[in-house]
């Protein structure tokens, strides 16, 4: 499978072209440039100068601000006049939907554009309409005639602009021809890049943001790919993953879809979208970057896997799980399965077990397991004195199980060299720890479990590029025919929460959206945490660091659609189009709503991300009118114009009403 980038085994930057925003460069190898968007009303001058000085204090490089009509992209000369006024020369971005006219107002006054070729020419109304290639091409010269005039102006004006495609705002033209895909939202940018090229117009980035991580990382590699195969040429990419939601969910989600991209240099500026205030956006990204700009000039010392490799056993373009057998319920057909770290804890108790998702009643001795329960803990060289529940596995070292006393509840970890040398071995499973840096022992151990049906490879890594290790290793199975499970290991000695998430979410994430993994398993000490703090208030914070291990690794797994655990909460950021309090109406649905497991809702702002930008979900609270929403089900609208004191009332009846609702 040919690559779509240099940096399969080695970090490496992205060649991309350079682009002037204002004063700000970005692509060539300039820093990965971090901004925001402020969700105040537009209109408000005062309220939206304010919210960006504090994102722009936060850190943010960009700044972006909502024109959904002439009338808000008449307001941004208000704006950006105060914010020069007091000291502030940060570029500003118009985010503009449907209205090309405010596109070539704003245009003419701030430093960038935003487009959405989904919705900036085409009209959405979810038709199927067959074309040939006659009136197809002449949709595409609609295309031109109606945006060439704003790639003239921003020409003229030195305006750096963003084709910014949307996953759920495809237009019916190119969902008619290319599906539902990520190659319908390549093409959808491609089209617009083509008329601003013919124009010798290149002050552009592109984007393909999605709330799915999956279907953003194959579209953003898709382009890639396209640009270089057209233009010899790779214009500057914008990261993001489209209503993340908020909190750790949000975080998790993307960090996923970002830090994949980035892990293989792919990326030159990014924006966190999360249901929360924008300044709380900055800290996130910042710590994203960072991971990224400690690789460029290392030193010596560092390590990093140097493998090369120029071909691919898998298809970095579309999602296909590796070809895996069983060992006991890990691998083939099996969900990837969790592993709980208790290899620091002095004892275990059954209140510890409470924190992996197992309650325990002590007047009837008996358990109950919720959906996010472990299905493992790693106890080192401890033996629980207590019954555990049925569904729950034990491994430890070898030299302990070799004293286990029931030899089907717990199961052997070997370091390398113990699995080749030891005879002693379990009938049932064996778990074998693999540091994939380490290229002349991994070959000892392809060798050694060739022709073993009972191993389960728990790979790690500590190189700088530690995905890129783990994969390549991976990859090395494949490529040799060799079908045991592998259980994706990752370490963090990171001290904030955030950095924690990150750290988990890019690495495991990474190799689960590749379908490399058939288990997680996070390991970190407590001890060097610290609760995360925006603008002086501590943010996230966790008070038992078993239940916070066991969250992530949950959340990974939802977040690359792995393993459903839980309802899911398609969320957008909030802008100065939002019709109502988003952040405590998320809150409020996702208390009456999370014990829904596997249930998409999604919850919108606005009509421009409601319904294409729900995409997948189930049902859909759109905001409509000041104070009105709309209910629907997957894209059809079932209810309009609901008072918002009744909506989320009337979203639990629609969700009964189509069998979807279970009591908590």
């Amino acid at each position: 499978m040919q690559l779509y980038c240099e940096s399969i085994t080695k970090y490496k930057r992205l060649k991309t072209l350079e682009v002037n925003i204002g004063d700000l460069l970005l692509g060539n190898f300039h820093p990965i440039r971090v901004q925001t968007m402020t969700t105040t009303d537009t209109m408000d001058t005062i309220a939206t100068v304010e919210q960006s000085i504090r994102c722009i204090e936060a850190g943010a490089e960009l700044v972006r601000i909502t024109a959904p009509s002439k009338r808000e992209a008449e307001n941004l000369l208000n704006i950006k006049n105060e914010l020069r006024k007091r000291g502030y020369t940060t570029p500003l971005v118009a985010d503009i939907h449907f209205t090309p006219n405010a596109a070539e107002i704003a245009a003419r006054i701030v430093e960038k554009v935003r487009v959405n070729p989904g919705n900036y020419i085409d009209k959405k109304k979810f038709e199927f309409i067959e074309y040939n290639d006659a009136e197809y091409n002449e949709e595409i010269d609609r295309i031109r005639e109606r945006f060439t005039p704003l790639v003239k102006i921003c020409k003229e004006y030195g305006t750096a602009m963003r084709i910014g495609t949307n996953h759920g705002s495809l237009s019916d033209r190119i969902m008619s021809r290319y599906g539902d895909t990520p190659m319908g939202m390549v093409e959808s940018a491609m089209e617009f890049l083509r008329v601003a090229r013919y124009e010798s117009y290149h002050n552009i980035l592109l984007s393909m943001k999605s709330s799915n991580p999956l279907v953003m990382v194959e579209a953003y590699r898709l382009l890639v790919q396209k640009m270089d195969e057209e233009f010899g040429d790779c214009y500057p990419l914008h990261l993001g993953v489209t209503e993340a939601g908020d909190g750790e969910d949000g975080r998790i989600k993307s960090a996923i879809g970002i830090g994949t991209l980035m892990e293989d240099g792919i990326g030159d500026t990014i924006r966190v979208s999360l249901t929360e205030d924008p300044e709380f956006e900055i800290p996130v990204c910042k710590d994203l970057v960072k991971r990224y700009s400690q690789r460029d000039g290392k030193s010596e010392s560092q390590k990093e896997n140097q493998g090369t490799t120029s071909q691919l056993p898998y298809s970095p373009f579309e999602y296909k799980r590796r070809k895996t057998f069983s060992v006991s319920n890990i691998g083939e057909h099996h969900v990837p399965v969790v592993v709980a770290d208790f290899m620091n804890a002095e004892t275990v108790t059954h209140k510890d077990l409470q924190a992996i998702g197992y309650g325990y009643n002590e007047a009837t001795d008996k358990w109950n397991i919720g959906d996010a329960a472990a299905d493992y803990i790693y106890s080192g060289k401890k033996i629980i004195d207590f019954a555990l529940p049925g569904t729950l596995k034990v491994i430890c070292d070898h030299s302990t199980w070799l004293s286990a006393p029931d030899k089907e509840k717990y199961f052997p970890l070997f370091q390398q060299h113990e699995f080749i040398s030891q005879e002693e071995r379990s009938a049932i499973m064996n778990f074998v720890s693999v540091n994939a840096d380490n290229e002349v022992s991994s070959k000892e151990i392809l060798q050694a479990i060739r022709d073993n049906n009972d191993v389960v490879l728990c790979v790690w890594s500590t190189a700088i590029n530690a995905m890129q290790s783990v994969r390549n290793f991976i990859a090395q199975l494949m490529y040799e025919g060799i079908h045991c499970p592998v259980i994706v290991c990752v370490e963090s000695h990171d001290s904030t929460i955030d950095e924690q998430l990150i750290h988990f979410s890019t690495e495991s994430g990474a190799l689960f959206l590749e379908g490399m993994g058939d288990g997680i398993w996070l390991m970190n000490d407590p001890k060097k945490m610290m609760n995360t703090k925006v603008s002086g208030r501590t943010y996230l914070e966790t008070k038992n660091n078993y239940q916070f291990i066991n969250n992530t690794s949950f959340s990974i797994l939802q977040a690359t659609r792995t393993r459903i655990s839980k309802t899911e909460y398609i969320s957008c950021p909030s802008c100065g189009r939002t019709l109502f309090d988003l952040q405590e109406t998320t809150a409020k649905i996702r208390s009456i709503t999370n014990h829904l497991k596997g249930l998409k809702i999604a919850i919108m702002g606005c009509i421009v991300n409601g319904p294409g930008e729900m995409a997948d979900a189930d049902f859909g609270y759109v905001g409509s009118g000041p104070g009105k929403i709309t209910l629907y089900k997957g894209k059809e609208i079932v209810k309009r114009n609901v008072s918002n004191d009744i909506a989320v009332e009337e979203l639990v009846n629609l969700i009964k009403e189509n069998d979807a609702w279970i009591e908590p």
